[in-house]
């Protein structure tokens, strides 16, 4: 289904007060659903979020909502959120084999299994673990399914104490062996025998609990665990992104160090390894501050990664002309969940900077209380973010988005393709949103009397429920979310498709 056929539209307010739309129940679902992380916001608190998502949940067809999940886990990599839309539709859907086919596609890691039921007590108000013997039939078959893709070292891996246990969730499940090595696996998590993991979070705790007679002996052995995992092949991409600021703390030697950022630049490790963008972005951040010698050959090893792993996303020629403009306000400045320390912002100029990087004839500026353009690199990605945060106060911290289409039409600039990165609580800071004149979809009519052919794509950080804009014209188009998957997006509207027919014809 394609939204621009929809009939029915209502125009409401934003959390701002300036006039907004309101979006399709897939639509809004898709919104929430890709930007979610289930953490306090700017303007929505977790359990509103959480609420927004069991109503939405309801509104759409089952089928929707379980290839929703599946897409988010397997094209966006993400995991509280499948979780999450599993097992509330499991709450709402019965009568078929639907969610438990979707449970066992959504599971990748052993220790999702734990995660389902655990997300189910909460959600059934089960206060005990027994309770969750009255279990969904379809999650329990989907969960039966799962225990059957995990090796030993995957369930030891993962076989954490936590409120339930893989003990618990085998209880629980009661799946079935496959085999008689497989049945002997099961009976090791019964006796709580597994064979412990060599892995880089074991190694660190068992130096952690340690006891040494000085501070510089415990720095030594966490230098030499460093060393151990780097000889020995142990150390996983992902663990290198995210300890590289441990390993020079510790004063991990430079023959070593050059192995970690050699990996961190091989062209076929990043393209495996499938790291989020964001994910180099918080490295360097990391880092980017500290005195050594080597930075600056971290950084370019960080740099090198980050654009290896969207060298496979298409840009535009050059004869497409984008505008890419990027939200500074101060509702930008959220974490985007709340152990991590990149904001909603950081996202927003990443993304930018990732599309200026794949683009041919770009305007890049940020907008607040002003609008401004900035002349960046193409082939600096991490350095402009940077440069963006060092110059963001030049244009004020309100979210007066009108003034990119203001800015174009006195210019009379014909651009294909006006991207905004930003929550969408877009607003008339200048008079408080009493000109009908300023608001997103007054400019927008009138800019299209000078570029008729132009396009215009809301890049929706965090997931509310109204636009700017009406996004059900041919002319403008909602994406969703983080990932690298938006490039996709984008080239599916291109080819006449949107996100939410990519999500209607995946197969479960």
């Amino acid at each position: 289904m394609r939204f621009n056929k929809l009939k029915t539209i209502k125009q409401v307010v934003n959390h701002a007060g300036a006039a907004a739309y309101t979006l399709t129940p897939e639509m809004e679902l898709y919104s929430a659903v890709v930007t979610a992380s289930l953490q306090d916001q700017f303007y929505e608190k977790s359990t509103e979020k959480l609420e927004r998502l069991r109503t939405l949940i309801a509104k759409n067809d089952p089928g929707f909502v379980a290839r929703l999940a599946v897409y988010t886990r397997e094209r966006m990599y993400l995991r509280s959120v499948p979780t999450v839309l599993t097992v509330e539709l499991a709450k709402v859907h019965k009568g078929d084999n639907l969610v438990g086919k979707l449970t066992g596609r959504v599971i990748q890691r052993a220790d999702e299994i734990t995660e389902i039921l655990a997300y189910y007590a909460v959600a059934n108000e089960r206060k005990e673990t027994k309770k969750l013997n009255h279990l969904s039939k379809q999650l329990q078959k989907g969960l039966a399914v799962a225990f059957n893709k995990f090796d030993e070292y995957q369930f030891a891996k993962y076989n954490r104490k936590t409120d339930i246990t893989l003990k618990d969730a085998l209880f629980i499940v009661h799946p079935k062996a496959k085999d008689d090595a497989q049945q002997a696996l099961f009976n090791k998590i019964v006796e709580d025998n597994l064979d412990t993991p060599y892995t880089w979070e074991t190694a660190l705790s068992a130096a952690g609990q340690a006891k040494y007679d000085s501070e510089y002996a415990k720095k030594e052995a966490f230098k030499w665990v460093w060393t151990e995992l780097i000889e020995s092949g142990k150390l996983g991409y992902m663990a290198a992104l995210r300890n590289v600021r441990n390993m020079l703390d510790y004063n991990v030697d430079t023959q070593y160090l050059k192995k970690v950022f050699q990996m961190l630049a091989d062209k076929k490790a990043v393209m495996n390894a499938k790291q989020l963008p964001f994910r180099y972005l918080s490295a360097y951040r990391e880092i980017k501050n500290i005195r050594h010698g080597y930075i600056t050959e971290l950084k370019r090893a960080l740099e090198k990664a980050l654009q290896t792993s969207v060298a496979h996303l298409k840009g535009f020629d050059e004869y497409t002309k984008v505008v890419i403009a990027c939200d500074v306000s101060g509702s930008m400045q959220q974490p985007i969940s709340a152990k991590s320390t990149v904001l909603l912002y950081d996202i927003g100029l990443l993304l930018a900077m990732l599309l200026q990087h794949k683009c041919k004839h770009v305007v890049t500026g940020m907008f607040g209380d002003s609008w401004k353009t900035v002349s960046m690199s193409p082939d600096n990605i991490l350095g402009n973010i940077d440069e963006f945060y060092r110059r963001e106060g030049e244009v004020g911290y309100s979210t007066n988005g009108y003034l990119v289409l203001d800015d174009l039409i006195n210019k009379r600039y014909v651009a294909d393709k006006i991207m905004l990165f930003t929550d969408g609580q877009l607003w008339d800071s200048n008079t408080g949103n009493t000109s009908a004149s300023n608001s997103m979809s007054a400019k927008w009519t009138k800019y299209k009397q000078i570029a008729p052919n132009a396009k215009l794509y809301l890049f929706n950080l965090a997931g509310y429920n109204t636009v700017p804009l009406d996004v059900r014209q041919d002319d403008v188009f909602l994406i969703a979310g983080w990932s690298d998957k938006i490039f996709g997006v984008l080239d599916a509207i291109d080819k006449g498709g949107d996100a939410i027919t990519e999500i209607a014809g995946l197969a479960l």
